[in-house]
């Protein structure tokens, strides 16, 4: 069964120095654009992360500094890849956690403002989490009686991830073919406003902290009795889009 869709949406992977959102890079970018029209489009490129891959990461997606030395940076090819993507919904694997925020905070190091709150975003491990409980690899032979070959190549990964979600709207017939029926389903409980976790929605729609001293309190309350506490995150090791995210709500509270 093939995804029924409205506008185009775009599956993205990405391989990375690291998986810490707030100071890692991109080494390789793969994304595959499917349309209303059934036809599709595949965007891959390396990308010089100006930083040295660490030997850790270099043996999961095989990617190594050399590999990379002459590839563009990702500010060269940040123009390129936004146009590609559009206006496009999202979908991925542990993409509502790991790849978008990734993506959203190189494109804020290029001062592109690529807000993710205007589309609809599927994530294909969410739904294999709430059903089956596997890896990639093993949704792959799973739902698609086949071996995953080149497992953490970005290109090979995202192919396989788009093959996983057809394959599953065809197992489950409780699933409803639709991005935004998607996007609910495998979205977690407690939303997160910023992707990196830090400040999360409550049963009350209240924008919360969900990390350090005050967790669990409002961010609204938290600014008025503690003021310095702003200055502490925006000065601290924290993601860009989490920094946008707490500044609009600070500023909101003011109005």
């Amino acid at each position: 069964m093939k995804l029924q869709l409205r506008r185009p949406i775009c599956f993205v992977d990405l391989e990375t120095t690291g998986v810490n959102v707030g100071s890692d890079r991109i080494v390789e970018i793969s994304i595959l654009k499917k349309k209303p029209d059934g036809s599709s489009e595949l965007f891959t490129r390396r990308v010089n992360p100006e930083m040295p891959i660490p030997a850790e990461s270099s043996a999961i997606h095989g990617i190594t500094n050399k590999d990379v030395a002459t590839a563009p940076t990702f500010e060269q090819l940040a123009p390129e890849v936004h146009s590609f993507i559009g206006d496009s919904d999202l979908a991925g694997y542990n993409s509502n956690k790991f790849d978008f925020p990734m993506l959203v905070e190189e494109f804020l190091r290029c001062k592109i403002d690529f807000d993710l709150r205007t589309r609809k975003m599927i994530d294909v491990q969410a739904v294999f989490h709430k059903m089956e409980q596997r890896t990639l690899q093993a949704a792959y032979k799973f739902y698609c009686e086949k071996e995953l070959v080149n497992a953490h190549s970005a290109e090979a990964d995202i192919l396989a991830t788009a093959e996983v979600l057809d394959a599953q709207l065809e197992r489950y017939p409780d699933l409803t073919n639709d991005v935004d029926y998607l996007h609910e389903f495998t979205k977690p409980k407690f939303e997160p406003l910023d992707f990196a976790g830090r400040i999360v929605l409550n049963d009350k729609k209240q924008a919360v902290f969900n990390f350090g001293k005050h967790k669990g309190k409002t961010v609204e309350e938290v600014f008025r009795v503690e003021p310095s506490y702003y200055n502490w995150m925006m000065q601290g090791d924290f993601p860009l889009y989490t920094k946008k995210i707490i500044t609009e709500l600070r500023n909101n509270s003011k109005a």
